[in-house]
């Protein structure tokens, strides 16, 4: 009798918890300077669970939404601690932000919470916490394939390189110019400016009056992007004389829109577009703009919604069980068809490995987009491999 009475007592306990709801405390940049980069990735998420339901191995999926206001390192950390403890949250997720990320992974590693990163691209990030797991992008994964692109099929001996002053700039500079260097290439000078700059005209003024072969640029996403296009117009840079390489922000679709026939032949490398031409990007892309009242989704966007697909897949994994330790584990490996294209998060790192793609700025159906040309399938984050053949 005592046994069918705990039986009974396990069997409604295992019921209770599966009626539960999985609450994911999602950190985003909501309002301010970064508010629209926040914007796209919650859409993003709101893909996904509108394309794939709200309910994974019998347990309903609640998110509890967050803005830090910017890049508040102090706030994401408070933030990140009140959705453990006051919250009752299960699983970390968001962070557009570097500085974001990097102060919620002390609060993921200490509360062993399990955390999706589903921007923030400074490589070190993952290391903050041995429960994170990253969905986006390393600056080093896309900056350093494009160094060495560009010096061994790009033909560019000289480049120039303009850069924001945080960690994602100083990341993507290193990794372009080490790679470039490495292939043969030179640089004739740097330039490095403040994370909230409205005005970039005298920066882009010096790089002007050097005259170097190529500008390599990076600007975090946003509204920056356009103001910096907006400024290389004003200032006359001929790019039939200097050709202007960047990542994937420097010609994000409101960029383009901004920049005009000004923005064509600019050369970029990055991991994702709204143009591809993929069955599975195509229907992302129409349901994403029933979400988001006829925008494109954007890589924020792609983001957050793979981010919420390896959320998905390691509950699955688990049987709906939400201890940090499970569902790392259940995430080293694991593989699936984004609308970017193949992903996978490294065994080893636990970060993404995914194609970076080569595009230029064209002309199509009178549309300026980004067509890719080249290819580099599957890249790992080099910064994360260095670390990890250092171990």
């Amino acid at each position: 009798m005592l046994r069918v009475i705990l039986a009974a007592a396990l069997a409604t306990a295992f019921a209770a918890h599966a009626q539960q709801p999985v609450k994911i405390g999602l950190v985003m940049t909501l309002s301010g300077q970064f508010a629209d980069a926040g914007n796209q990735m919650h859409n993003g998420v709101k893909t996904y669970m509108k394309m794939h339901g709200d309910t994974v191995a019998g347990r309903k999926i609640e998110l509890v939404v967050k803005d830090t206001g910017g890049p508040a390192p102090d706030v994401a950390k408070r933030i990140a601690q009140e959705l453990v403890v006051r919250d009752g949250v299960d699983i970390l997720a968001g962070w557009v932000l570097t500085p974001n990320a990097m102060a919620a992974g002390d609060v993921s590693a200490e509360a062993k919470k399990f955390m999706v990163v589903m921007n923030a691209a400074t490589s070190v990030i993952i290391t903050k916490s041995p429960y994170m797991i990253r969905t986006s992008v390393t600056l080093p994964q896309v900056m350093e394939t494009f160094g060495t692109w560009a010096a061994t099929k790009g033909g560019i001996r000289q480049s120039y390189t303009m850069v924001t002053d945080y960690g994602p700039g100083h990341d993507s500079e290193n990794a372009f110019t080490s790679a470039f260097k490495a292939a043969g290439g030179s640089i004739a000078g740097s330039v490095r400016f403040p994370v909230a700059n409205p005005d970039f005209s005298a920066f882009v003024q010096r790089a002007k009056d050097l005259a170097p072969e190529s500008i390599f640029i990076f600007i975090p996403g946003g509204a920056q992007p356009a103001a910096l296009g907006k400024a290389m117009a004003e200032r006359g840079i001929d790019k039939k004389k200097t050709k202007v390489l960047g990542s994937g922000e420097t010609t994000a679709e409101a960029a383009l829109k901004s920049m005009g026939d000004n923005a064509l032949d600019i050369i970029t490398a990055w991991h994702y577009d709204y143009m591809s031409k993929s069955p599975l990007n195509q229907k992302f892309v129409k349901e994403y703009q029933g979400v988001a009242g006829g925008r494109n989704p954007d890589f924020f966007s792609v983001g957050g919604y793979d981010g919420m697909h390896a959320i998905y897949e390691v509950l699955k994994k688990t049987g709906g069980k939400t201890d940090a330790e499970a569902l790392v584990a259940a995430a080293k490996g694991l593989k699936w068809e984004s609308p970017r294209g193949p992903m996978m998060i490294d065994p080893d790192t636990r970060d993404v490995v995914q194609n970076v793609y080569i595009r230029r700025v064209q002309k199509v159906g009178g549309e300026l987009v980004n067509v890719p040309f080249d290819t580099i399938p599957m890249v790992k984050d080099p910064a994360g491999e260095r670390r990890k053949a250092q171990k």
